[in-house]
């Protein structure tokens, strides 16, 4: 695939959108990238990084390597979220502290168009795929209500964080910043990249490799035999997440982590009008607005792109 500077920097563009939303608990990387119509290539190309790519470098050299891999594309990506992740982290942080809902909302309108970009992509909604959206559905809600476990550091527990951060990341809706959450390493990994402390970075990215390089090979084997049941389990997974990001929230109990920062430990999603504090309900409104035809323009973009 032949292409220019220009389309490098829009990849680049949305490797940044991509790690904004992976920093974020209850919005998934992978659902960016399905809607900004980069997510099966961004598979494929995972793919590649195999054993005979490995001898395409022994036998013909760096060239034909870096071509086999789709390198150009994965390395703009991979500028993108690595830009995005170590400049939004501080922002990101002080938006969930201090900004709550309109966080949420923003994201909640995002996630709301993100489904029925990823639904229409389904050819024929039968019987089996209606039931496989279900099964996912109920899947990603019950994740999303999952307590989080207490916070641990330790060496292997942080390398099996990346892997199993990056299996959710590259599925949309399933966030994978959440699962740090319900594993409790959230805040050691956000307070991590905030420090710059590179033990726990290398690890955390080590695991995330070898997650990322396991779970994609399944990943393709489904879109390559499965294709609209794939689909449409996705579909089950964004919708079944919208409980974890609807903006009110009821803290049912809170723990301490290991910075001994008083963290919410179980919520439940509440009316905006049993919200105990100011709601902020019209800029939520419009915020959930501007996240939701976010969506359609990008995908308006890329359709003319096409």
């Amino acid at each position: 695939m032949q292409r220019s500077l220009t389309d490098y920097i829009f990849i680049t563009l949305k490797g940044i959108a991509m790690g904004a939303a992976d920093v974020v608990p209850g919005v998934s990387g992978g659902t960016i990238a399905f809607i900004s119509g980069i997510y099966e290539e961004l598979i494929n190309s995972v793919n590649k990084i195999n054993i005979k790519a490995l001898k395409i470098l022994k036998t013909q050299g760096v060239l034909p390597f870096w071509k086999y891999i789709n390198g150009n594309f994965l390395l703009s990506l991979i500028i993108g979220i690595g830009i995005s992740i170590f400049s939004l982290a501080k922002a990101i942080k002080w938006l969930l502290e201090n900004k709550p809902i309109l966080l949420w909302s923003f994201f909640f309108g995002l996630v709301i168009a993100s489904i029925f970009m990823v639904a229409k992509e389904v050819t024929k909604w039968r019987l089996n795929t209606i039931l496989i959206f279900l099964a996912g559905a109920l899947v990603a809600y019950y994740i999303s209500i999952i307590p989080p476990m207490q916070n641990t550091e330790s060496t292997v527990f942080i390398f099996f964080s990346g892997a199993l951060a990056i299996c959710a990341m590259i599925l949309p809706g399933i966030s994978g910043a959440f699962i740090l959450v319900l594993l409790g390493a959230y805040s050691t990994i956000l307070h991590a990249i905030d420090q710059k402390n590179i033990k726990i970075i290398a690890l955390f990215a080590l695991g995330a490799i070898f997650g990322l390089l396991s779970f994609a090979r399944i990943l393709k084997w489904m879109f390559s035999n499965y294709k609209n049941l794939t689909l449409a389990l996705l579909t089950g997974f964004i919708f079944g997440s919208l409980n974890k990001i609807w903006p009110w929230k009821k803290t049912l109990s809170w723990y301490k982590n290991s910075h001994g920062v008083d963290v919410p430990l179980l919520q439940e999603s509440i009316s905006p009008f049993n919200f105990n504090g100011n709601p902020q309900l019209l800029w939520a409104i419009i915020l959930a607005l501007v996240g939701f035809l976010t969506i359609f323009l990008l995908e308006k973009i890329a359709a003319k792109k096409s």
